[in-house]
């Protein structure tokens, strides 16, 4: 039998926002002038590292630069420069958000994210969450089930009472994994169906 639902977490890129991967691989592609694949394929085999924060910013595009035999970009923060470019808000999910906040559900963002995202994030001073769970910040990704087990202990409850809303399968499922209710983000109305087919009041 579930339990009363308490709490809601919500991923940010693809859920919140528009999944920013496919532009923010175009923009560092056009910046090293290297093709998207080429770019894409040289980023994620390094993404970890920079998602957890395993090594800094300048490292990271030491790495990249050094496997791609380029120079390394000019910019303070390539990174943040590219979300910035790319980024494109929910506004629906953040008033949903805001929502449940306003009926004393526990609200949180879990995110796959790296320190100059999360300085973008920062920037952007959401007030809609409770807890803001980052990789880059705990040093473990999703679907990694420690990281749901601190953002359930950072919203006080247990993982039954909390529901978890991400676009890709493989996070839904560590989730589900570490005792939590999950809903694979398609849209704005299915997510909403879902969450009152749990019980919660929209």
């Amino acid at each position: 039998m579930t339990e009363e639902i308490k709490a809601v977490i919500f991923d940010w890129g693809g859920v919140m926002i528009d999944d920013p991967g496919p532009g923010l691989m175009k923009y560092c592609a056009e910046k090293f002038k290297v093709t998207e694949d080429l770019f894409d394929k040289t980023f994620h085999k390094f993404l970890e590292y920079f998602q957890t924060n395993s090594v800094s910013d300048d490292k990271f595009w030491e790495l990249i630069c050094r496997e791609l035999k380029k120079d390394k970009p000019s910019e303070v923060s390539l990174w943040k420069d590219a979300f910035r470019a790319v980024y494109k808000p929910r506004e629906e999910m953040f008033s949903l958000a805001d929502s449940l906040q306003k009926r004393d559900y526990k609200t949180a963002v879990l995110s796959n994210t790296e320190l100059p995202a999360l300085d973008f994030f920062i920037e952007q001073r959401y007030n809609c969450f409770d807890a803001q769970v980052f990789s880059c910040k705990e040093g473990v990704t999703k679907p990694n089930k420690k990281i749901y087990e601190i953002t359930v202990k950072k919203l006080d409850c247990t993982p039954r009472q909390a529901v978890f809303i991400d676009d890709k399968k493989p996070m839904a499922e560590g989730a589900k994994n570490a005792g939590l209710n999950a809903i694979l983000f398609e849209s704005i109305n299915q997510v909403k169906k879902e969450l009152i087919k749990f019980g919660l009041d929209l």
